[in-house]
């Protein structure tokens, strides 16, 4: 049986429909809004799958036909790894569905959303994310929803849900918000400086208006809804777990009040073999039950430290930052670079300053992009102690690179005011805990340390929490340990006024806006402290780029010379190139952007440019080559690809019988241009050039 349900979101229809296509799927739903379509399927394995951790895989499918285009690969199919856009949809899709499976769910799970079709006005990012949560609503997996989203706009002061593609450039802000019927599961995006207040009104603003979807998945989960399948989590031996509780609690307790990482792991690695090899043979073959035992008791004892005891691991307040140490210019030969440290995580920002050329290229549903700036973070193994394979950027790799894009990219300069292609690399070289805040304070200092005029700096800051009941503690600068055993990582970037990104993720099932609220005023204060230790490093970016940043040199021609400054398949532009080691860019509109290694290579450049493509002026004297002479006169080049006529009453101040007898082909000559005629057609005059410097020596 088929079925559709339709709800308004922001002044739209939004159809969900199910029972048409893909029915073999556990779950599967076809979400239209507009003529953007997406199809999301779920299916979950039938076997248990050996692991402690749930199997739950997202994959989220842009088809260039979805936008009626061909891919423009050599193979012009869909091939190789997922782009940033699908891999960072595919993120968002997992994280709020990823806490509503039962606890111990252990069937392998899989989620695809394919955009069919793509009408560049609404994103499909949106429609796979509610249509996931429908799927898995419809299905007989096991799973706690509905839950349903939004993305975000403000334009002229006023909230727009799901603002169309055209109007995002209008907003101030843009984020992505998820939510269950009574509160909110995830928090993306950012704005142009907001305040906490404005990006709360936001994202309540969001909440209630994803309450229709909410709605219409209810309405289909009714009408065609499978039963769930039977799920019982598989129970602890209650004889077992008291054995291990006993003899690991105190050995734990004390590793866990270790306040260094390493240190702190060792003693952990060490109680647990204690207890391994004390309970000996009689658990040789239960040693993945004994280790989730060990791991449960981990968790609730780093709970109940801070709950109970109102204590940190390493004894901080819960709203103190740990040591912040800044330090700029640490490289020699990049153009800008710095080195952040908070507590034991440490992270290298590296600038790189280009020309147009190198801005990155991408192929969209929406059509080729060019991006002048490009984030790129790096996590690599040894940074947090362990041997692993190093190969292409992860998904994690990628997520948190977006999200320091973001929180950096909206007080990079205006392209008019700062013509370079920037990109920052971060490289994470030590991590306990929030390394993508780490990227953004490194990335900003190493802007400011390349003379990057940036709008402001911004900093960054991880907030986590433990509630249970009634009882919540919100904590600033989270360790790795601490988003691990917490219910919350909530982080937030910024300027001294305001909000440029935020990012939330939760592990249960709702936060209230009272919560959110203390946990936005409690970052404020630690990204503020965190801003003034990076600013008494670097107060201002540095008057002047580096020197071994390319130069940039803008010029405008006249766009009928361009032919001329680019020369028979390119002869022309190519010499100048590599006569000055320059790189050159031509557009349309006749603007010349010359990127140089010093400033004397743009110059000369710039004048061989400016030589090819000079207008001749009434008045104006050149020295041009002669290039023919007739009985009536010279014909004397004096720009590149332009000649005039000196007439024979003009080759001298006195009565010339001959032309040859004045100036042969190939001489050079200083003339005056008398006249240009409308047809084009030049007058010059030697004669004028004669008279001209008597008057001077007279």
């Amino acid at each position: 049986m088929e079925y559709t349900f339709k709800a308004d979101v922001g002044g739209k229809p939004l159809s969900i429909q199910a029972g048409k296509v893909a029915k073999q799927a556990s779950g599967s739903v076809v979400v239209q809004y507009g003529e953007t379509v997406v199809l999301v399927t779920v299916v979950s394995a039938n076997d248990v799958r050996d692991t402690n951790f749930l199997p739950l895989s997202v994959e989220y499918q842009e088809k260039v036909y979805a936008a009626g285009r061909i891919p423009g690969n050599y193979f012009r199919r869909e091939i190789g790894r997922p782009s940033e856009k699908e891999t960072l949809t595919a993120r968002l899709i997992d994280r709020p569905i990823r806490p509503l499976f039962p606890k111990d769910y252990r069937y392998e799970t899989q989620v695809i959303a394919t955009v069919l079709s793509m009408d560049q006005e609404n994103d499909p990012d949106m429609l796979a994310m509610v249509g996931a949560s429908t799927a898995l609503e419809i299905s007989d997996i096991p799973f706690a929803g509905p839950i349903a989203n939004v993305r975000v706009g403000r334009i002229d002061g006023q909230f727009v849900a799901n603002p169309t593609l055209a109007q995002w450039a209008e907003s101030d802000i843009n984020i992505i918000v998820a939510g269950s019927r009574t509160g909110v599961v995830m928090v993306e995006g950012g704005g142009d400086v907001v305040s906490e207040t404005d990006m709360l009104e936001a994202i309540f603003f969001g909440h209630q208006a994803l309450q229709p979807l909410i709605d219409i998945q209810e309405e289909l989960k009714a009408a065609m809804g499978r039963p769930k399948r039977p799920f019982t989590p598989p129970e602890k031996d209650p004889a077992l777990v008291d054995r291990v509780v006993e003899m690991a609690r105190t050995p734990l307790r004390e590793a866990l009040t270790i306040p260094e990482k390493m240190k702190r792991y060792e003693a952990v690695r060490a109680a647990k073999a204690q207890v391994m090899e004390s309970l000996g043979e009689e658990v040789a073959d239960r040693g993945a039950e004994v280790g989730a035992i060990l791991g449960d008791l981990q968790k609730q004892i780093c709970r109940d430290m801070i709950l109970k005891e109102g204590r940190r691991i390493d004894n901080r307040a819960f709203d103190q930052i740990r040591p912040i140490t800044c330090e700029v210019g640490v490289l020699p030969r990049p153009h800008g670079s710095a080195l952040f440290t908070r507590g034991e995580t440490q992270v290298l920002g590296v600038l790189t300053l280009g020309s147009g050329g190198d801005e990155q290229r991408v192929e969209t549903l929406s059509g080729e992009e060019n991006r002048p700036f490009m984030l790129h973070y790096n996590f690599p193994p040894y940074s947090v102690g362990e041997v692993k394979r190093v190969g292409s950027p992860s998904r994690r790799d990628i997520g948190h690179g977006g999200l320091s894009t973001r929180a950096i990219e909206r007080v990079l300069p205006d392209k008019e005011d700062f013509d370079y292609t920037i990109r920052i690399v971060s490289e994470v070289l030590e991590s306990n805990g929030s390394s993508s805040m780490g990227t953004v304070c490194s990335g900003i200092l190493s802007l400011m340390d390349g003379g990057v005029p940036i709008k402001a700096p911004v900093s960054g800051i991880a907030m986590g929490l433990v509630k249970e009941g009634d009882q919540v503690v919100i904590l600033s600068d989270i360790l790795g340990d601490e988003d691990h055993t917490g219910d919350m990582d909530f982080k937030v970037t910024g300027t001294a006024e305001g909000i440029t990104a935020l990012q939330m993720d939760i592990k249960i099932h709702e936060l209230s806006r009272e919560i959110m609220e203390k946990a936005l005023a409690q970052a404020k204060e630690g990204r503020l402290h965190i801003l003034d230790k990076m600013l008494q490093a670097l107060a201002t970016p540095r008057e002047e780029i580096s020197p071994f940043a390319p130069k940039i040199v803008a010029i405008k021609i006249n766009p009928d010379k361009i032919r001329d400054v680019i020369g028979p398949g390119g002869k022309v532009i190519r010499a100048i190139q590599s006569e000055t080691n320059t790189k050159i860019e031509i557009d349309d509109s006749g603007l010349v952007k010359i990127a140089a290694t010093s400033a004397e290579d743009g110059d000369a450049a710039r004048e061989q440019i400016e030589s090819l493509t000079m207008e001749p002026e009434v008045g104006a004297i050149y020295e041009g080559k002669v290039v023919k002479t007739t009985d009536f006169g010279a014909f004397v080049q004096i720009v590149p690809g332009t000649d005039g006529l000196v007439h024979i009453s003009q080759l001298a101040n006195r009565r010339v019988g001959k032309v040859t007898d004045v100036v042969k082909e190939g001489d050079m000559l200083k003339v005056k241009v008398l006249e240009i005629s409308k047809d084009g057609k030049i007058r010059l005059s030697h004669k004028a050039v004669l008279a001209d410097e008597q008057k001077s020596e007279g």
